[in-house]
């Protein structure tokens, strides 16, 4: 679908920015535009059908989301992978997360606790479809929605905001990795794990379950990652922690 193209004046300049900014994301999050490389406001506007001013607008807000880098001289840019960022993402991820879960099972209700064994039977459900090396769209709403009714209940509009953009860049790597969220059926035991703990009200349990998730993740996404740094031989230290067996390595 191709939005028409509307001029940089009027009232409808924010709507055109902010629909030029939800399509963009989506489509650097999806691995559309490539893994790196420079964002020429000239190409975007014309295969978004916006003006240059609604295209600045929404590059400046993903900029400002760290989805995109931008320097004053160079313009524009799709932020390279490297395995350095990804053991730094897991790192805070596994960090904020941890917090958030803690506080959201020191606040559990019976509600919460509710939405969380809805979120995993529709996860669930939706993994029994899922084919090897894919990553299919509507999956990965639903894990992205149990893992935000984990942090639900964490009393802090800011810490699942910035949980959630954390998760952002982990899913850019994880398309680029295309790692499957069913590969061995790893995730699909550590998901129920993790909720089982929750729920039961064991948060250094299901805590540990969590991190124990994301560093696995991590490990998956590493491979392909380095492939693309050919002078680094070992996975940085952060997904070390755990092998594919479960244990310390």
């Amino acid at each position: 679908m191709v939005i028409k193209r509307i001029g940089d004046e009027g009232p409808a300049r924010s709507t055109l920015a902010s629909s030029v900014y939800c399509r963009l994301r989506e489509d650097l999050l999806e691995g559309q535009l490539g893994a790196k490389g420079k964002l020429r406001v000239g190409w975007i506007a014309s295969h978004y059908g916006a003006g240059a001013t609604p295209v600045r607008e929404a590059l400046n807000r993903l900029a400002s989301e760290g989805l995109i880098s931008h320097h004053d001289q160079r313009g524009f840019a799709i932020k390279p992978v490297s395995t350095a960022e990804l053991e730094e993402l897991t790192r805070t991820r596994c960090w904020l997360e941890a917090i958030a879960l803690q506080n959201s099972i020191a606040a559990r209700t019976f509600a919460w606790e509710e939405h969380v064994v809805l979120a995993l039977h529709r996860l669930e459900r939706a993994s029994r479809g899922e084919m090897a090396g894919t990553l299919n769209a509507d999956f990965e709403k639903l894990h992205r929605q149990f893992h935000r009714t984990l942090l639900s209940g964490c009393g802090s509009a800011w810490l699942a905001r910035f949980c959630d953009q954390l998760a952002d860049q982990v899913y850019r790597y994880r398309v680029i990795a295309k790692d499957n969220a069913n590969e061995h059926g790893l995730c699909l035991n550590e998901h129920r794990l993790i909720a089982e703990l929750a729920v039961d009200g064991n948060a250094s349990g299901a805590i540990e379950a969590l991190i124990h998730h994301y560093e696995l993740s991590a490990a998956r996404c590493m491979e392909r990652v380095l492939q693309r740094e050919p002078s680094r031989s070992n996975p940085p230290e952060c997904v070390r922690v755990h092998n594919a067996a479960g244990q310390s390595a």
